[in-house]
């Protein structure tokens, strides 16, 4: 997955504008302690962190 792919995922869920917002400030659990944003700052994975985004939101399968 590439960064362009994660975020338009992220928007297709959350909505560009908040998907951004929520992006910086949402600590989450399973990127330990980071923000999305900090996760992908730190080089890790886009696909690494769309999986942890997803369980964080509870999203279904599809949205894998």
């Amino acid at each position: 997955m590439r960064h362009t792919e994660f975020w338009a995922r992220l928007d297709d869920v959350l909505g560009r504008s908040y998907s951004r917002t929520w992006a910086e400030l949402t600590v989450v659990r399973d990127l330990d302690g980071r923000t999305t944003r900090e996760a992908l700052d730190a080089g890790m994975p886009p696909k690494e962190v769309w999986a942890a985004v997803r369980r964080q939101l509870e999203l279904p399968d599809s949205e894998r």
